[in-house]
């Protein structure tokens, strides 16, 4: 099974692949979809839909993982649900069906905490996919997070 982890964001979607097989794991791939900050808003949208197609077509995820969006007050905040629905709709465009989980949940089933910190969910991750070195940048290493929330879970 493949599973596509995603971190959503306007700027920057973390994204992580990984692979089970019985009960073998390994990370396929991660990184991050970084849009142009010079562009208009619907301009960054198509290049995170773009992006994410051609994730798609890569890996062909058997299931996707989003992290849903918790509100606080930010001047981002619509912008980055924004993104997310787009992120929502290029899935749903490519027929992989997804789930989502909230950030207390992914520390939960990752760290084995809701209250995990960044640094204790990295370690779990790097240990779960037996990684040398930490997945770069933190929305990369979030997405893997989310991707390992979904095997575990589902």
């Amino acid at each position: 099974m493949k599973i596509l982890g995603i971190d959503p964001g306007l700027a920057r979607v973390g994204y992580g692949v990984i692979e089970a097989i019985n009960n073998e794991k390994r990370m396929l791939d991660c990184g991050i979809i970084q849009t142009n900050k010079n562009l208009k808003e619907g301009d960054r949208m198509v290049e995170i839909s773009d992006d994410l197609s051609e994730l798609i077509k890569k890996w062909e995820p058997d299931i996707a993982a989003i992290e849903k969006f918790f509100f606080y007050r930010s001047s981002t905040t619509i912008s980055v649900v924004q993104a997310r629905g787009v992120l929502v709709m290029t899935l749903a465009r490519h027929k992989v069906p997804f789930v989502e989980f909230a950030p207390m949940q992914i520390k939960l089933t990752v760290a084995g905490s809701g209250k995990a910190s960044k640094s204790e969910v990295l370690a779990c991750v790097m240990q779960e996919l037996r990684l040398n070195t930490p997945p770069r940048p933190d929305d990369a290493s979030d997405a893997l997070a989310i991707a390992l929330t979904c095997l575990f879970l589902k």
